[in-house]
């Protein structure tokens, strides 16, 4: 029965009841059973005061009976609706009522039952996707660790506890903490906040490269960050193997590039001389002269490479940093960032040079304007810092990956040799480089890391 038929019903039962009373009392049969008792009683006015009130004594009592027998029903509706409720707050779903009558309490049951059906599907495909979910991020080899608003460890894979904690649980731990355990380079990595590159000595004594990726965003309304820390080595490898393929193929297509023309100009001078004459001799002096740049441009292309491949152990020297900085800005542009350590340096002044101006070049190159290539030099208590700066677009995280690999360039006639020359020369100091980008307004920063001697 529809609620409103049935409180229509309780309001019309109520009056009839109400009017049947009344009159009961003050029209019939009340007054006419007073007179023929003759008990002296005077009989009840119509509408008067205590016909009224005896009405009223009459008529609460089975009020209240009548309409706790219509509602009774909506009653039993609202406390189940009110504790599927409060199942619902606490996370059970499981809850359901069972569907009875008709009209809006039927369909207000229906209803329910439908949106409680939904919500346990809800539940159950959502707890299918976080165990798959969880599956996959415990089970990957890149390492992960989320932290919250006050840098405590949220989440952290299988990957991260290895590699951080010695396989301990890391929920709860203060990450900044946590990092003081860390090895050194792992250590000024996570610190620095940017993308990058860097190099830790595992079991057994090899490096493993790694790279970092951090990232910041909201969860429930709240700031965490996202580090990722993935094993490179392998890829590197990979990388370095290809690498050696396509700078055989680029030797290679040079090669005949310059070998052709000198065979075919060597074959047209022998032919000029065999035929003898002033007229065929004339030209004998320019075709040695094409053969001469063609075997001078094919030795500057091989001498780069021999470069790379044999690059000499530094003689470490004391370096006066007002000499060195006016003989680097002889070479190439930039604007030096604050003031250069009071006290000399050692190391291999040509090589770090030729490092700073690959690095330099490179800056120009990005893009960016050029007066905001900058060098910034830092003498810290263990290491002697220079970092090169650019505000060009910076590198994606597949470039940034691989940029430090012989050979590898994006740039059309690039010969990938700049960086892997500033990474070779770092290592035999034993420093190290590292690229990352820069958060504030854009652009790459590359640090060249030497230790004091």
């Amino acid at each position: 029965m529809k609620l409103q038929v049935r409180l229509t019903l309780l309001l019309l039962s109520t009056a009839a009841v109400a009017l049947a009373l009344h009159a009961g009392l003050s029209v019939w049969p009340l007054p006419q059973l007073l007179a023929w008792a003759d008990l002296g009683l005077a009989a009840p006015a119509p509408f008067g005061w205590p016909a009224l009130a005896l009405s009223l004594a009459l008529l609460l009592p089975l009020l209240i009976a009548l309409a706790g027998w219509l509602l009774t029903p909506l009653q039993r509706l609202l406390r189940a609706l009110q504790g599927a409720v409060l199942s619902y707050r606490d996370g059970d779903y499981s809850m359901s009522i069972a569907e009875r009558g008709s009209g809006e309490l039927g369909e207000l049951l229906h209803l329910h039952s439908e949106l409680g059906q939904a919500l346990r599907e809800q539940r159950q495909h959502l707890a299918q996707r976080e165990l798959l979910l969880d599956t996959v991020v415990q089970n990957t080899p890149v390492a992960l660790i989320l932290t919250d608003a006050q840098e405590r460890v949220a989440i952290a894979n299988i990957a991260a506890r290895q590699l951080l904690g010695d396989g301990r649980s890391l929920s709860g731990v203060d990450f900044a903490a946590l990092c003081e355990r860390a090895p050194e380079a792992m250590r000024r990595a996570l610190a620095g906040g940017d993308d990058c590159l860097f190099s830790l000595a595992v079991e057994g004594g090899e490096e493993e490269t790694f790279h970092l990726s951090q990232r910041e965003f909201r969860l429930q309304g709240r700031p965490h960050r996202l580090r990722l820390i993935r094993r490179m080595t392998r890829e590197l490898s990979r990388q370095e193997v290809g690498s050696w393929k396509r700078v055989i193929r680029v030797i290679s297509h040079e090669l005949n590039n310059s070998l052709a023309p000198i065979s075919s100009l060597a074959h047209s001078g022998a032919e000029l001389a065999r035929r003898g004459g002033a007229e065929h001799l004339e030209r004998l002096p320019g075709v040695f002269a094409s053969i001469g740049a063609r075997a001078s441009h094919l030795h500057q292309f091989l001498e780069g490479y021999a470069r790379f491949a044999k690059l000499p152990q530094p003689q470490l020297q004391s370096v006066d940093w007002p000499a060195f900085l006016q003989g680097l800005a002889a070479h190439c542009q930039f604007r030096l960032i604050g003031e250069p350590p009071a006290a000399p340096a050692r190391f291999d002044a040509a090589q770090v040079e030729q490092a700073l101006i690959n690095l330099i070049k490179n800056a120009h190159e990005a893009g960016g304007p050029a007066q905001e290539v900058t060098l910034a030099i830092a003498a810290g208590p263990r290491e002697l810092r220079l970092e090169v700066a650019d505000r060009g677009p910076g590198m994606s995280e597949a470039v940034l990956a691989q940029a430090l690999l012989p050979f590898y360039s994006t740039k059309r006639a690039g010969t990938g040799l700049g960086l892997a020359l500033a990474r070779e020369i770092a290592e035999a100091h034993g420093g190290r480089i590292a690229l990352a980008n820069r958060g504030d307004g854009g652009g790459l920063r590359v640090s060249l890391s030497l230790p004091l001697a």
